[in-house]
C-alpha cells in the first residue's frame, strides 16, 4: 500500500503578507497528522517568507515564488515515483503549481480538483494587486506569462474549479471560463446548495479525463465567518467548514488522489489555536479516508 509522505512548505512568498509560512508547524501542533495514522513526515522542506516588492507591481516576489514552486516539484516527483502520496502542508497557493509539475513528471494526465474560494484567474495584465497567489489557475491554463507558466500546464478537461466566489473582481473572469467549456466548475453558491452532488459530478468529470487527481484545499473556500483562518479573509462567501470537510472526505475516499495540498492557513489570525484545531479536526478525519492512510 502507498504511504502518505508529509512535506511542509513554509512559504508565504506568493501571497499578500506573511503568516502562511507558519502553517505547517501549526497544523502539526493542532494534531492534523494524528488523524492520518502512520505517515512519513519529512518536516518543513522549503521555507520562504513574504517580502514587500515595490519594483514589480504586476508580479510581486516572482523570483522567490518560482524558487519555491520549483523546489516543491523536485521534492514531490520522487515521492510519486515511489508510488506514495505526498501531503503538502503550505504555505500559499502557488505551491500547487509545483506539486502539479512534480506529479506530472510521472503521471502526465493527472487532474486537479481545486477547492478554493477564488478562481485564481488574475494575470499580470489584469491584476490590481500583483499577487501571484491570485494567478495560479491563469498560469496553468496558459493565460499568464511568467516563469511559473513554464512549470506546468493543465488541459481544460482535467481541471475542476470548486467553491469559487463569482463576485471577486480580480480572480473571477466569467468571459475566460465561458470560452473554456471543458473546465468543470462549481461556484460557491452551487456547492452550498449541494456539496455532495457537486463533488460527485466533479469526480465523475475528472474520472473521464484524467489519470487520478491532485486535491488542492485553500481554507478561503470556507466562509471566514465560520472559520477565520484564511490569509486573505472571505466573509459572506464560500461554504461552511462542515461542507468543506464532507467534500474533502468524498474526494479522499475516491481512490483517485495522487497528492494533497493544504494552503493559505494563517496562524496569526488564531492566537489561541482554537480555529486551527477545528480545521485539523475536520480535514484530518476527511483525509484519513485516503487509501494510503
Amino acid at each position: 500500500m502507498a504511504e502518505l509522505v508529509v512535506l511542509g512548505v513554509a512559504s508565504s512568498a506568493g501571497t499578500h503578507h506573511a503568516g502562511p509560512e507558519l502553517a505547517p508547524a501549526a497544523l502539526r501542533r493542532a494534531g492534523l497528522l494524528d488523524h492520518l495514522g502512520p505517515v512519513d513526515d519529512r518536516g518543513d522542506v522549503v521555507a520562504e517568507v513574504f517580502a514587500v516588492d515595490h519594483a514589480n507591481p504586476t508580479a510581486r516576489n516572482l523570483p522567490a515564488t518560482l524558487r519555491v514552486a520549483s523546489a516543491v516539484a523536485d521534492l514531490v516527483a520522487p515521492v510519486v515515483a515511489a508510488g506514495d502520496v505526498p501531503v503538502v502542508l503550505g504555505g500559499d497557493c502557488t505551491i500547487t503549481l509545483g506539486v502539479l509539475a512534480g506529479v506530472q513528471r510521472h503521471r502526465p494526465h493527472v487532474g486537479l480538483f481545486y477547492l478554493d474560494g477564488d478562481a485564481d484567474l488574475a494575470t499580470p495584465a489584469s491584476t490590481g494587486s500583483g499577487i501571484l497567489d491570485a494567478m495560479g489557475i491563469a498560469h496553468l491554463l496558459g493565460l499568464a506569462d511568467t516563469g511559473l507558466a513554464d512549470l506546468a500546464r493543465l488541459a481544460d478537461q482535467r481541471l475542476v474549479l470548486f467553491g469559487y466566489d463569482t463576485t471577486d473582481p480580480e480572480t473571477f473572469r466569467a468571459a475566460v471560463l465561458d470560452a473554456r467549456p471543458d473546465v468543470c466548475r462549481f461556484s460557491d453558491r452551487e456547492v452550498r446548495a449541494d456539496p455532495v452532488g457537486c463533488a460527485r459530478a466533479a469526480l465523475a468529470a475528472l474520472g473521464r479525463a484524467a489519470d487520478g487527481l491532485i486535491l488542492h484545499v485553500d481554507v478561503d473556500a470556507v466562509d471566514s465567518g465560520d472559520l477565520p483562518l484564511a490569509n486573505f479573509p472571505h466573509y459572506g462567501t464560500g461554504i461552511a467548514l462542515a461542507q468543506a470537510g464532507e467534500v474533502v472526505g468524498l474526494v479522499a475516499a475516491s481512490g483517485s488522489v495522487a497528492a494533497v495540498v493544504l494552503t493559505e492557513v494563517n496562524p496569526t489570525h488564531d492566537p489561541d489555536g482554537r480555529q486551527i484545531r477545528r480545521y485539523a479536526d475536520t480535514f484530518g478525519p476527511a483525509l484519513a479516508k485516503l487509501p494510503a492512510g
